[in-house]
């Protein structure tokens, strides 16, 4: 007899699997899996390169086209460093409130989905459910792609994508595209007081982090279209997080490294954005050689830039999730989801989840109680739609 589970009783297991981006994401893979198969829903792996991670996607009713996705991410952000007043990964219930690492986002929306796959099966499902679940969102969005592949090729294509990101049920239809890469400064070093014979790692990537700035403040001053417009802020924003460099004062830094973050709305590629950063990088190495050729700069290949999502013109996925929830608000967010993925091979996509995303990543990450039981009403009004 296949096990069911309430939607809590699904967040609990799913929070007890400590599934942080830098670990492997294969245990809750294996649950999900095993869940699915004992009641009798068949699933298909898409692993990394490595084996190490994998997506999981699974379909639930007829096979034809016109059913509806639901995805979601299983890893999680770290807990290192935050100050948790309950175990991370123990579910715990108070005052109403669900507290884990995960619970809001998102092993919310993907606990609600699979705690109703009884209610699924037992309907009579005119268009089919899908299940897309992705490995590494948190560090890029990286391991959807290849999932949608797969998807595309041996499932029917389905007219809507809702992904679960904590949008406090409301209909969230655009977001911006990101890239993320590093940048490393190879100096040479020499005493200051002979700083002109050698090259300052540290004072060369405060050139480069100083463009990234002016470029950030020409973007704020511009006039966003009328699209760019709902966003908050309405301009691409560019940012450095993290960086580490040199030994001494009184020595050149020999290196230099730093992590930039670059989020546009949907009128800019951040493709371009990069191959725009990149050319100010070659002329500043060209510069740091004529005093030491062995000087260099170094910038990482970027992860798989992450696309916007753009607000579509009577898409399917909007119309269905606004009849279900009866929002019918303008709602854009700045923060990426594999969303823009998905419409870029051609779905109709929306955001709408349980949550407040103000709690994501967040030490005492908590979602409402009330937000868990919305979400299970969206499912089920979901079931009725497609029946």
């Amino acid at each position: 007899m296949p096990t069911h589970y309430t939607a809590k009783e699904m967040l609990e297991k799913l929070v007890a699997f400590p599934s942080v981006s830098s670990e492997s994401n294969l245990p809750i893979i294996d649950f999900i899996e095993g869940y699915l198969a004992d009641h009798g829903v068949k699933s298909t792996r898409v692993y990394d390169e490595t084996g190490f991670k994998s997506n999981l996607y699974a379909q639930v009713g007829p096979n034809v086209e016109g059913g509806v996705v639901l995805s979601g991410h299983t890893d999680v952000v770290p807990v290192t460093g935050q100050a948790w007043d309950t175990d991370p990964f123990v579910l715990t219930e108070i005052d109403g409130k669900l507290f884990g690492r995960g619970s809001c986002d998102m092993k919310g929306f993907l606990a609600v989905g699979l705690a109703l796959v009884p209610e699924m099966l037992a309907a009579d499902l005119e268009y089919p459910i899908q299940f897309a679940f992705s490995y590494d969102e948190e560090v890029g969005c990286i391991g959807a792609p290849f999932m949608i592949d797969a998807m595309l090729e041996t499932l029917p294509k389905a007219r809507a994508v809702i992904v679960g990101e904590p949008s406090t049920m409301q209909v969230v239809t655009g977001h911006k595209g990101a890239i993320g890469f590093k940048t490393r400064v190879h100096g040479f070093e020499i005493h200051s007081s002979l700083m002109h014979e050698g090259v300052s790692a540290v004072m060369t990537a405060a050139r480069l982090v100083e463009w990234l700035r002016q470029q950030f403040e020409v973007q704020k001053a511009g006039t966003p279209n009328a699209i760019d417009a709902i966003f908050e802020p309405p301009f691409t924003t560019l940012h450095v997080g993290v960086i580490n460099g040199g030994t001494a004062s009184n020595i050149t830094a020999k290196d230099c490294n730093f992590v930039t973050d670059i989020r546009c709305p949907p009128s800019q590629k951040p493709m371009e954005w990069f191959e725009k950063y990149m050319e100010f990088v070659r002329e500043v190495e060209a510069e740091i050689q004529t005093i030491r050729p062995e000087a260099r700069i170094e910038v990482t290949t970027p992860n798989i830039p992450n696309p916007a999502l753009k607000p579509e013109t009577d898409g399917a996925a909007e119309l269905l999730v606004r009849q279900i929830t009866g929002d019918n608000a303008t709602n854009v967010v700045s923060y990426g989801t594999e969303a823009g993925q998905f419409q870029r091979e051609g779905y109709s996509v929306v955001v709408c989840g349980p949550g407040d995303i103000a709690q994501a990543h967040q030490p005492n990450e908590f979602i409402e109680v009330s937000e868990l039981r919305a979400g299970e009403d969206f499912i089920r009004n979901l079931i009725n739609k497609l029946t």
